[in-house]
C-alpha cells in the first residue's frame, strides 16, 4: 500500500509545486503592496452655540453648509456675548466638506485630543476627568434630516503635564495631554455623520471641575483603505474555494482508506475547515448591510484559527516523535493543547470586554480607566511573551525530532545504494517540512504581536508600529499555501509499486532482509506512516 504524496512523489514534481507556491506566495505580499491598509483624517471641531433651553435632545448643530450653527471662534470670544460653558456644542461633520463616506471603509475609530491652556485660577487638577455628552447621528443625503444613532455620557480621564513654570508669564500656553479613545464603529453603513460633543458643567456635582481652559477639541478618524478592502474580499473570494476544493479531496481520500483516519489526518483536516471558516467572505454583506458586529465576529474567526494552528503544530511535532508511546490520542497532548484553549478563552472574554460593549455603546473602551488600561496593556505583554516562550518550545520539539532523526539514519550506510538514497530524501523532505513549518510559526508570532500593538498604540499614545498591508495580505496567504500544501503533501498517493521495484531497479533479497527492522521503524516511525500499513517490504520502495 502506498503512503502519503510526500513520500512518493517524484522530487522533479515536489520541485513544481513548491515553485507554485512561492509564486502565490509572492503574488500575496505584491497585491498587498499597492496601498496601505488604513487611512487617518484629522478634524477640528467648531464652536457652536445653542441657547434654548431643551437644546440637546431637539436639534443637531451642523459646523457647515446652508444650515450651519451660530458659531464663535474661541471661547474669550463667549465671554462678552454672555454664553455660557453649558451653551457650546463642540460640533465635528464626518468626513470632511465634498467627500463621502463608503462601505468600503469597513469600520472607524476616533481619537480624541484635547487642547487645554494654561490659567492660574484654572488649573487641572490632579486624577482630573472630563465628562462628555455626545451625540452620534447620520443620514445618506444632504438635505435629509439627522437620525440619532447614539448619545451617551463619556467620561475621560485626562493625563496632561505642563512642562513651563506655572507662572503669570506662562498663562495661555497649553499643557500636552495624551490622546484619548473616543470611538469606534464596526461598519461604515451611511454617508454622513455628525458628532455634537457637550462639556457640561456642574459644580456641585463636581462636573468639569478643575479641568482647565478646553480651548478646542479635535478629533482624528481612522478607517479601512476602500482599495486595500476590495484586494482584501478578492483574495477572500479566491481562496474561499480553492481551500475547500482541496479540503474535501483530501478528506475523500482519507476515507477511501480500509482503516480510520488517524490523529495526524484529523488535525490536518480540521485545521482546512478553520482555515475555510477564516476565508469565507462574509464582509461582502456588510457593504449592503449595517452590520456592526462584524469587527468582533472577525476576531472570533481568527481567534479559532489562531487556536487550531497552535495546536496543530503541537500535535505536528510529537506525532512524529519517534520516541513518544502515547500517539495517535489527543488526550496524550492536554498539557500542551489545554494551555493555548484557556488562552484563546481569555482573548474571546477580553474582546467581548471591549468590542462587544461597543455594539451598544461605540463610545466604550477598556483603556479609559487605570484598570482597564493596565490590564489591557498586560494582555499584550503577557500575550506577547507566551508566544514567544511556545515559539521557543516548538523549536525544541523539532530539535527533538530532528535528534531522533540522526540516531535513526546510522542505519543507513548497512542498506543498499537504491534504498539509502530513497530513504535520505524522504529524510530531507521531512526536515525541510519541519523547517517550513517553523517559519510559518515565527512569522505567526511575529504577526500577531504586531497587529496588537498596531492596533493599541492609538490608544495608549508615545509608541508608532507602521505596518504595510503587504504585511497582512503576505501572512494570511503563508496560512492558506501551508494549509494547501500540508494537506496536499499528507493526503494518501495513489501510486502502487511493483515488486521489488525501487526507481526501475531491483533490490537484492538479502539487502531487504538487512534492512527489514530499519525500514519498519523508519517507514511506521519516523514517516508516522503506520497510519499507512506495510504489507510487506516490496511496496515500501520506489519515489
Amino acid at each position: 500500500m502506498a503512503g502519503a504524496i510526500i513520500e512518493n512523489m517524484s522530487t522533479k514534481k515536489l520541485c513544481i509545486v513548491g515553485g507554485i507556491l512561492l509564486v502565490f506566495q509572492i503574488i500575496a505580499f505584491l497585491v498587498g503592496g499597492l496601498i496601505g491598509p488604513t487611512s487617518a483624517v484629522s478634524y477640528m471641531s467648531v464652536k457652536c452655540v445653542d441657547v434654548r433651553k431643551n437644546h440637546h435632545k431637539t436639534k443637531w448643530l451642523m459646523p457647515w453648509g446652508p444650515n450651519h450653527c451660530d458659531k464663535i471662534r474661541d471661547i474669550e470670544e463667549a465671554i462678552p456675548r454672555e454664553i455660557e460653558a453649558n451653551d457650546i456644542v463642540f460640533s465635528v461633520h464626518i468626513p470632511l466638506p465634498s467627500m463621502e463616506m463608503s462601505p468600503w471603509f469597513q469600520f472607524m475609530l476616533f481619537i480624541l485630543q484635547l487642547d487645554i491652556a494654561f490659567k492660574l485660577n484654572n488649573q487641572i487638577r490632579e486624577n482630573a476627568e472630563v465628562s462628555m455628552d455626545v451625540s452620534l447621528a447620520y443620514r445618506d443625503d444632504m438635505l435629509a434630516e439627522w437620525t440619532e444613532m447614539a448619545h451617551e455620557r463619556v467620561p475621560r480621564k485626562l493625563k496632561c503635564t505642563f512642562t513651563s513654570p506655572k507662572t503669570p508669564e506662562h498663562e495661555g500656553r497649553y499643557y500636552e495631554c495624551d490622546v484619548l479613545p473616543f470611538m469606534e464603529i464596526g461598519s461604515v453603513a451611511h454617508k454622513f455623520y455628525l458628532l455634537n460633543i457637550r462639556l457640561p458643567v456642574n459644580e456641585k456635582k463636581k462636573i468639569n471641575v478643575g479641568i482647565g481652559e478646553i480651548k478646542d477639541i479635535r478629533l482624528v478618524g481612522i478607517h479601512q483603505n476602500g482599495g486595500f478592502t476590495k484586494v482584501w474580499f478578492a483574495m477572500k473570494t479566491f481562496l474561499t474555494p480553492s481551500i475547500f476544493i482541496v479540503m474535501v479531496w483530501y478528506w475523500r481520500r482519507i476515507t477511501r482508506m480500509s482503516r480510520p483516519p488517524v490523529l495526524l489526518e484529523k488535525v490536518i483536516f480540521a485545521l482546512g475547515i478553520s482555515m475555510t471558516f477564516i476565508n469565507i467572505p462574509v464582509e461582502w454583506f456588510s457593504i449592503g448591510f449595517d452590520w456592526t458586529w462584524m469587527l468582533l465576529f472577525g476576531d472570533i474567526r481568527q481567534g479559532i484559527f489562531y487556536a487550531m494552528l497552535l495546536s496543530f503544530w503541537i500535535i505536528f511535532c510529537g506525532e512524529h516523535m519517534m520516541d513518544q508511546h502515547e500517539r495517535n490520542h489527543i488526550a496524550g497532548y492536554w498539557k500542551q493543547v489545554g494551555p493555548i484553549a484557556v488562552g484563546s478563552f481569555c482573548l474571546f472574554i477580553f474582546d467581548m470586554c471591549e468590542r462587544g460593549v461597543q455594539l451598544t455603546n461605540p463610545f466604550y473602551s477598556i483603556w479609559t480607566t487605570d484598570v482597564g488600561t493596565e490590564l489591557a496593556m498586560a494582555f499584550i505583554i503577557v500575550a506577547g511573551i507566551c508566544l514567544c516562550l511556545y515559539f521557543l518550545f516548538l523549536c525544541f520539539m523539532v530539535f527533538q525530532v530532528f535528534r531522533n532523526i540522526s540516531g535513526k539514519q546510522s542505519s543507513l550506510p548497512a542498506m543498499s545504494k537504491v534504498r539509502r538514497l530513497h530513504y535520505e530524501g524522504l529524510i530531507f523532505r521531512f526536515k525541510f517540512l519541519m523547517l517550513i513549518t517553523l517559519a510559518c510559526a515565527a512569522m505567526t508570532v511575529i504577526f500577531f504581536i504586531v497587529s496588537q500593538v498596531t492596533e493599541g498604540h492609538w490608544k495608549w499614545g508615545g509608541v508608532t508600529v507602521q505596518v504595510n498591508s503587504a504585511f497582512f495580505t503576505g501572512i494570511y496567504g503563508m496560512w492558506n499555501l501551508y494549509v494547501f500544501a500540508l494537506m496536499f503533501l499528507y493526503a494518501p498517493s495513489h501510486k502502487n509499486y511493483g515488486e521489488d521495484q525501487s526507481n526501475g531497479m531491483k533490490l537484492p533479497s538479502k539487502s531487504r532482509e538487512d534492512c527489514t527492522l530499519f525500514v519498519s521503524e523508519i517507514y511506521q516511525e519516523l514517516f508516522n506512516t503506520s497510519k499507512y500499513p506495510i504489507v510487506n517490504d516490496k511496496s515500501a520502495s520506489g519515489i
